[in-house]
């Protein structure tokens, strides 16, 4: 499902050096999981920079879920984190995992949610959980309540990537 609720959203078609797409909408609005599955990654501390700019931390407050597809869904720049939102928390489609905010390198842009798939990671893999495949073709069909599946595009991605030495770009 697409995973901002309750408010307006528009997903950019684009994004800058890695796949991944900025669902722009007002702060507070809720990031809801796409899918069922369980939390992986939970950042509760906004660590972003600008004089440094580290790649690790310009998501801010974000969550990962693992959903039962075997995809990795992330959404940052979080104003807060649901309650209850863990590692290891099981979760639904729909269910509340953040509100969206100004967090991390979005502290300068307008509001938005950095939406972002890839497939699972050991724990701080930034580099792929902000976002191996485009995810565009499927915020367009869920905004439209379409059922439409990223597993064969991140298998693909994931064969295509090959070995994991770190980051590639925009580090």
């Amino acid at each position: 499902m697409f995973p901002v609720g309750a408010c307006r959203a528009s997903a950019s078609q684009s994004h800058h050096d890695y796949p991944a797409s900025d669902i722009f909408t007002k702060v507070g609005c809720q990031f809801v999981s796409p899918v069922d599955g369980r939390v992986d990654e939970v950042t509760r501390v906004d660590l972003w920079d600008p004089k440094t700019n580290v790649g690790r931390d310009r998501g801010g407050l974000a969550v990962s879920v693992v959903g039962v597809d075997g995809v990795r869904y992330y959404g940052s720049h979080l104003s807060a984190i649901g309650a209850g939102i863990a590692p290891g928390v099981q979760v639904r489609a729909g269910q509340l995992l953040g509100l969206t905010g100004k967090t991390g390198s979005a502290r300068f842009t307008p509001a938005h949610l950095h939406f972002a798939i890839s497939w699972p990671t050991s724990a701080g893999n930034w580099w792929i959980r902000r976002g191996a495949v485009a995810p565009q073709v499927f915020l367009t069909a869920w905004h439209q309540g379409k059922v439409v599946s990223p597993v064969a595009a991140v298998a693909r991605a994931k064969r295509a990537y090959g070995v994991d030495r770190g980051c590639r770009s925009y580090c």
